[in-house]
């Protein structure tokens, strides 16, 4: 008989806490939700008052089977998932399917894996909390509602096979009006002028000085006058400003403010941040990476300010409880920290390591003194000018929190230059060594990025700390929105400069529009936001969405009743949607675009079946083109539309043999002799490459072709190099090749051997598994016992 059954969510969880307990307690995985809403049907019984209709998944059927059967031999069984929302509702589906038994069961929670937080936890139990179950079935509920109703609308009346959201919809719509204000905006063109002075010292020893002036001139006539006047001018100090500064510490981590520091300081994507944050808790590194709350525990904070005193010295601490500002927050939870303080490094691979660093640099920060600075402000008068320049210097007078750690900003703007300035007082003459004035254009609205789209989330209120990285991939994955680099473009600019009484130009070449894993929305992305927002303006209300969160934590304080909920909700949700079904048109975001002048038709743009295209004329004689990477079927011009059917381009002839670039539906390409090459990403133009190009672009898809063949034999068995080395690929499956053994000498017995050794050992395999689960199946033989769970 097992004593004590503990279920978790997950496998490394379960070896973390089994590490932590006696041998009378068995800890078992459900490997995350054991049942779901059903998938074939709605899995929504609205007639009787919205009541879910659950079932367990193909998959989890045999882990179902197991915990039964553990379950009823156990004296008693602990439900230990996550504290969120979605952990209690994982431990009432494992109640209810398991057909546990409440005075044989208990629910315990923790927001750290140590020994002293799961003893912590067993010796205070509680009973499963409905209303935090409630609140979960609703979110369910309610999104299920929305995509199983909406979803149709989108197939009959924008293009088969789209999917809506409740979250996921407004996530594509801050992403659309983003592009079109980039759209829409109109750049304006400015000069900036900087200057280089010289100063002396005590000594007698020059020293530079380097300022901006404050007015941006907007026409190239108005820098060059101002250039002009400098030539014979004086610059004299008006001003010098010295004045204290403090900075503080940022709070430690909530899910929403890690996954934006990870974006912006290791590269890391949400869902990458998420999945090794779960990793660095399951195995005990971090507190619960999923919480909104910046509230650390009076034991943290002690166990920090004692690591501060001891590495930094007492002018270093600062101890301080922060106050979470997002709505909903629970307080009861802490922000992720590291669950020992004293603990400077982990275990595990670079990736992890990277991730807790962060962390642990962060939370000890927050625990120290603020950094004390003393800013400098110089005004520099230009004789005969209304104009002046401005010289900024910062000096860290006590380093304080910086000494730990430097938040990064999402704010592209070109930060302001601050260095160490000279000892300057008013009066002081200047020498003046070069004047510049460099032509600017203003920046649009920045694109988002996956770290500000969540911090833009958060602050709207749409969506929880669980919701943002699925929500953002799966955006994504739907092809709503697309996640990529441009290069922009090279721009010749003005660059003045003032030297002696000379004024020369020497242009520069820059680039400008760069933009770096950014967030660009696709046609069909826009188009649905356009259709939704027209049909079904409330759901794609931000305020909407919104009230959905706060509705949800209502329930979860037993203020509501979440039937109610989704009643308001549905009823005129419903009405709508057949009102969409039976009135409104078809959309495929259909532009006319002019006419063709060699053909007088008329030519025009949409979403078609296969993606966005350009269409020349009607019925037989009707010819497509589709758009290239970064064209938008709202902004496409009749001059672009119309270069798309210079495709596919004769380039000439190789080794006999035509050579043409086409663009498909994954982009442009070189075609000769049934083989298709891309095209270099940033390098190379389908208007624009050579035959000379496409020659080496030839030879290097065969010299790639011909380094990844190692061997090949009569009986179609092929011996390859991949990504992890050499492998063997024989009817559509690949095998490892053993170590130690040469891939270009084996021979075709010798392969055919290593086959036949991995199938055996595939067979073996299977078979142990099957035993596995018929052992568990089985009921064993036993004498009677004590009344068990069971009962």
């Amino acid at each position: 008989m097992i004593e004590n059954l503990v279920i978790v969510e997950s496998p490394a969880k379960a070896r973390t806490i089994e590490r932590f307990l006696g041998k009378n307690y068995t800890v078992k995985s459900s490997f995350g939700h054991i049942r779901d809403l059903k998938k074939k049907d709605l899995g929504v019984d609205i007639e009787h008052d919205f009541q879910p209709q659950y079932e367990v998944s193909a998959e989890k059927k045999a882990v179902v089977k197991e915990l039964k059967q553990l379950a009823k031999g156990a004296k008693t069984v602990w439900l230990a998932s996550d504290e969120d929302r979605e952990g209690e509702a994982i431990a009432w589906h494992l109640f209810e399917t398991l057909e546990l038994q409440a005075p044989y069961t208990k629910r315990i929670v923790f927001h750290e894996i140590t020994q002293e937080a799961i003893l912590h936890a067993i010796q205070n139990p509680r009973t499963i909390d409905q209303h935090l179950v409630d609140a979960q079935q609703a979110r369910r509920v309610l999104d299920r509602l929305v995509g199983f109703e909406v979803s149709p609308v989108l197939w009959k009346k924008v293009k088969s096979a789209l999917s809506a959201g409740r979250v996921q919809s407004v996530a594509v719509k801050l992403i659309v009006e983003r592009e079109r204000e980039i759209n829409h905006f109109e750049e304006q063109k400015y000069y900036k002028v900087s200057g280089l002075f010289l100063t002396k010292d005590e000594e007698g020893r020059q020293l530079p000085v380097k300022a901006e002036l404050q007015e941006r001139f907007s026409v190239r006539e108005e820098a060059m006058r101002f250039l002009e006047c400098c030539k014979e001018a004086t610059f004299t100090v008006s001003d010098v400003e010295t004045k204290p500064a403090t900075r503080k510490p940022a709070p430690p981590f909530t899910t929403s403010t890690l996954q934006q520091e990870a974006s912006r300081k290791l590269g890391f994507s949400v869902s990458q941040t998420m999945s090794i944050a779960q990793k660095l808790y399951e195995n005990g590194h971090i507190t619960y990476m999923r919480t909104d709350s910046v509230n650390l525990s009076q034991l943290a904070i002690n166990s920090a300010k004692a690591v501060i005193i001891q590495e930094l010295g007492s002018k270093y601490s600062c101890s301080r409880q922060y106050a979470t500002q997002t709505k909903g927050a629970q307080e009861a939870h802490e922000a992720i920290r590291p669950t020992y303080m004293d603990k400077e490094s982990i275990e595990g691979d670079i990736k992890e390591q990277h991730l807790y660093s962060m962390i642990y640099k962060r939370t000890l920060a927050s625990q120290m003194a603020d950094a004390k600075l003393e800013k400098t402000v110089v005004t520099i008068a230009v004789s005969g000018q209304p104009h002046a320049f401005v010289a900024m210097g910062e000096v860290i007078v006590f380093d304080g929190f910086l000494r730990m750690y430097h938040e990064s900003h999402d704010d592209e703007k070109e930060e302001e230059q601050t260095e160490l300035l000279p000892s300057l007082h008013a009066g002081d003459l200047l020498q003046r060594t070069r004047i510049e004035a460099l032509e600017q254009y203003t920046a649009h609205p920045p694109r988002y990025t996956e770290a500000s789209l969540v911090k833009k989330m958060e602050a709207l209120g749409i969506g929880r700390p669980s919701t943002y990285a699925p929500t953002i991939t799966t955006i994504q994955n739907r092809e709503y929105v697309v996640k990529e680099s441009r290069e922009g473009k090279e721009r010749e600019i003005d660059h003045f400069i003032l030297t002696g009484n000379q004024v020369t130009l020497k242009p520069l070449v820059r680039r400008f529009g760069m933009e770096k894993k950014k967030l660009f929305p696709s046609d069909i992305g826009m188009v649905v936001t356009d259709f939704l927002c027209a049909h079904f303006p409330n759901i794609m209300d931000y305020n909407f969405t919104a009230k959905a969160e706060e509705a949800f934590d209502d329930i979860a304080e037993g203020g509501l009743q979440w039937q109610a909920m989704i009643r308001s909700f549905y009823d005129p949700f419903h009405a709508n949607v057949e009102k969409t079904l039976k009135e409104s048109e078809r959309n495929s975001g259909e532009r006319v675009l002019g006419t063709d002048p060699a053909t007088g038709a008329t030519v025009s743009t949409r979403i078609g079946r296969f993606g966005p295209v350009v269409q020349i004329g009607e019925g037989e004689q009707v010819r497509y083109a589709s758009l290239l990477r970064g064209q938008l079927v709202e902004t496409i011009t009749l001059e672009e539309a119309l270069d798309l059917f210079k495709f596919p381009r004769p380039l000439g002839e190789f080794e006999d043999k035509p050579v043409t670039v086409g663009i498909g539906r994954f982009g442009p390409y070189i075609k000769h002799d049934q083989m298709y090459i891309s095209l270099k990403r940033g390098v190379d133009s389908p208007e624009t490459i050579t035959l000379s190009t496409a020659i080496e672009r030839i030879h290097e898809k065969r010299e790639t072709e011909r380094n990844r063949r190692i061997q090949e034999f009569a009986n179609g068995a092929r011996i390859l190099n991949g990504r992890f080395g050499p492998y063997i690929t024989y009817n559509k499956e690949n095998y490892k090749i053993p170590k130690g053994q040469n891939a270009g000498l084996l021979t075709l017995e010798e392969t055919m051997k290593i086959i036949a050794h991995s199938e055996e050992s595939k067979t073996k395999s299977t078979a142990k598994t099957a035993t596995q689960k018929d052992k568990i199946v089985k009921t064993p033989k036993t004498t009677k016992k004590k009344p068990t769970n069971t009962k």
